[in-house]
């Protein structure tokens, strides 16, 4: 196996800490290069961690922000880093499939207030998990020596794992919201199944490009 770090999505680093970066690299590269290095070591080790403490500072700071819904309002938003740029239509379907799930993610929060509304929304999301699903198993049966998918079978096994696990703590999290109208707990777990969605796909694009 490699041993070049696995790649971990987050929509808080993306959005927020990388860009804080960028602009700071302009005074400090190098020390700056070791604080993005640091942030996505905890996020690898820990799914999440950038999200809580991105919510946590703006707590102190603001007022009335919900960083996890302008997040997941974001969600939708076309990033290249997570496109698989392989012509193969099982790849396609994947990246749409994918695409599709962060789009209806993305629309709870201006949903979330409309019971009927929400609960399509829900089932949508159900629906779009299982084509994603779908769309991973056909990938991997049809290319399963496609360039270093062998390689990564292992990781990539643990991560559908994790999108599955993910999946049902949002589903869990769904049934907890209906009792407590808990919004942003909603949110946190629809990001954090985006993340893993985005993950996969980093995981695919580098397994299946050798």
């Amino acid at each position: 196996m490699e041993t070049e770090p696995f790649p971990t999505a987050s929509i808080a680093m993306q959005m927020i800490i990388d860009p804080i970066c960028n602009e700071l690299a302009k005074e400090d590269l190098s020390a700056v290069e070791s604080l993005r290095a640091a942030f996505r070591k905890v996020e690898r080790e820990n799914p999440g961690f950038t999200q809580d403490f991105v919510t946590g500072v703006c707590a102190i700071e603001t007022r009335g922000l919900s960083v996890p819904e302008t997040l997941l309002c974001m969600a939708c938003l076309c990033c290249p880093e997570y496109e698989l740029s392989r012509p193969e239509s099982e790849f396609q379907v994947l990246s749409q499939r994918a695409a599709q799930l962060k789009q209806i993610l993305s629309r709870i929060p201006r949903e979330i207030d409309d019971r009927g509304l929400f609960l399509q929304t829900i089932k949508n999301i159900a629906a779009a998990i299982k084509e994603v699903l779908d769309a991973i198993n056909d990938l991997t049966k049809k290319y399963p020596d496609m360039g270093r998918m062998r390689e990564y079978k292992r990781v990539l096994d643990h991560h559908k794992k994790l999108f599955v696990r993910q999946s049902k703590s949002f589903s869990d999290t769904l049934k907890v919201y209906f009792k407590d109208s808990r919004s942003s707990q909603v949110f946190a777990s629809a990001n954090r199944l985006v993340n893993q969605t985005n993950t996969l796909l980093l995981l695919f694009a580098r397994a299946s490009n050798g």
